[in-house]
């Protein structure tokens, strides 16, 4: 979708296209740091 939006926008210039671009390229970095701090981490205990 961000690709499509990203060329849309370079055909046009359209600045809505621009920002809707930009959403989408913010939520999609915001997912993959959720993504990342949902990840488990093991914890080695040597007791």
């Amino acid at each position: 979708m961000i690709d499509l939006t990203w060329k849309l926008f370079s055909q046009t210039g359209n600045i809505e296209t621009y920002l809707l671009y930009k959403e989408l390229e913010f939520e999609s970095r915001q997912g993959d740091l959720q993504e990342d701090n949902n990840e488990e981490i093991p914890l080695e205990t040597k007791m």
